[in-house]
């Protein structure tokens, strides 16, 4: 079966709709306290590889629930007003997922050029996942 659009198409679509923020672009906004970053990753990889420090675990699958104020699982850090910078492992998921929220119309979102796996490469800070208590 060929599909009419593959994921390699839809990610090229969505980069040329979308902004990219560079590893010293993103480092500098660490401590903007206007900006959130969002990790998009499953949650064996932020257990797995660690994750940006002070980011917020969104996984891609609960990502549009959260964001959207009518849904029941809405989460009240999303109105914040706050640029949201989105990451995941290697960049296609936070691509993807960075042009749904602009559909959707959340302003100031945005992603991160080359996911955490660059991150981790350019030897940029990482912390452990943090433990939800019980």
């Amino acid at each position: 079966m060929k599909l009419k659009l593959g994921y390699q198409a839809l990610i090229d679509q969505a980069m040329a709709q979308i902004e990219t923020v560079s590893l010293e672009q993103a480092q500098a906004l660490l401590s903007d306290p206007n900006t959130l970053f969002v990790d998009i990753r499953d949650v064996r990889e932020l257990e797995r590889e660690g994750m940006i420090p002070n980011a917020l675990h969104a996984p891609r699958g609960m990502l549009e629930f959260w964001v959207d104020p009518e849904s029941p699982y809405y989460k009240p850090v999303f109105g914040e007003g706050k640029r949201l910078l989105l990451y995941c492992g290697s960049n296609w998921r936070s691509a993807l997922a960075t042009e749904t929220l602009q559909k959707m119309g959340v302003p100031e979102v945005c992603h991160l050029e080359g996911g955490f796996s660059a991150w981790k490469k350019a030897e940029l800070p990482v912390a452990e996942k943090p433990v939800k208590p019980y």
